[in-house]
């Protein structure tokens, strides 16, 4: 690093211009990411330490806006078309990732967490569940780092594959809902599939989040730990408000584009921000063993999702 660089200030001027950009409607998903990642490799990240407690919240505010752009038939038509997939791909990616666990002999809490954050949605299960496991640091700290890589893989191949494909919004839609880890990836690359496939992968995997509430149960009779605390995703609540509010007081429709416009950038500044929190430092800490099962645990819930759709 240049000793123009090294000036903290300089460093901060030159992430908030960037973060600054990535609001307008010139910067995509995938290049917000990019972008985010560039800087953290080439200057560093100067807000690193206060920033994972925004990307959480700003990625929150985010999704409840793009409920005003929601109608409650159409939320409640996605949920149905995912329930199925939903519950056979969640029991699916639990059981098989114990399984791959012992295999590649993981550690069990390890696997455990890998397993929970392909099947439901990426690093907030991996929050919800290490509470009640008690995972290391260092455990958690893999997890989240091996789901955050794959969903930053999954934001640029998902679409190519869907248009190569000639997926339709729905199908495409679902599929990110069920193959894509983190919600922040799920919405990015939907929404640069189109308005139709943002609108079916939103609704489909906030209602897969809710299932955070029973397998945190059912964790808590794994690992004998009654006394834990179970993390609901109480924005989903506010997310579900958003929709009856666009639904049934027609005096906010002039507003939706507007606050749905607003979501969009709120999603591409909270790539941004996850992209400058994923360092070289940070890649090179993930072993190729539980790469290895996160990457097979990835590649059967993608690719047998996408059978099942387009069947």
């Amino acid at each position: 690093m240049t000793g123009f660089l090294q000036n903290e200030t300089i460093r901060k001027t030159i992430f908030i211009i960037l973060a600054l950009v990535c609001l307008t409607s010139f910067i995509s998903s995938p290049v917000a990411l990019i972008m985010g990642f560039g800087l953290a490799v080439l200057i560093g990240n100067p807000f690193e330490k206060n920033l994972h407690q925004y990307i959480h919240l700003l990625l929150q505010i985010s999704i409840v806006g793009l409920g005003f752009g929601l109608k409650l038939n159409e939320a409640l038509t996605a949920g149905k078309t995912g329930f199925f997939l939903t519950v056979a791909s969640i029991l699916t990616v639990m059981v098989l990732g114990t399984i791959l666990g012992k295999i590649f002999k993981l550690e069990n809490k390890l696997a455990y967490l890998i397993s929970a954050g392909t099947a439901i949605c990426g690093g907030s299960a991996i929050a919800a569940i290490s509470p009640i496991i008690k995972p290391s640091t260092k455990e958690i700290s893999l997890g989240l780092a091996i789901i955050f890589i794959l969903n930053s893989i999954a934001l640029f191949i998902y679409p190519a594959i869907g248009h190569v494909l000639h997926l339709s919004q729905e199908q495409f839609g679902l599929w990110c809902a069920v193959g894509i880890h983190d919600t922040s990836s799920v919405v990015g690359a939907a929404g640069k599939y189109g308005n139709e496939a943002l609108k079916i992968a939103t609704t489909v995997k906030l209602a897969r989040a809710l299932w955070i509430i029973p397998v945190s149960v059912i964790t808590m009779f794994i690992f004998k730990n009654k006394e834990s605390k179970i993390k609901i995703p109480w924005f989903i609540g506010w997310f579900i408000l958003a929709i009856l509010v666009n639904t049934y007081c027609p005096v906010f429709d002039d507003l939706s584009n507007y606050v749905t416009g607003l979501a969009k950038s709120g999603l591409h500044l909270t790539l941004f921000f996850i992209g400058s929190t994923l360092s070289v430092q940070t890649l090179k800490t993930i072993g190729v063993k539980p790469l290895a099962v996160a990457v097979i645990l990835w590649i059967t819930i993608s690719v047998g999702s996408l059978i099942y759709i387009i069947s």
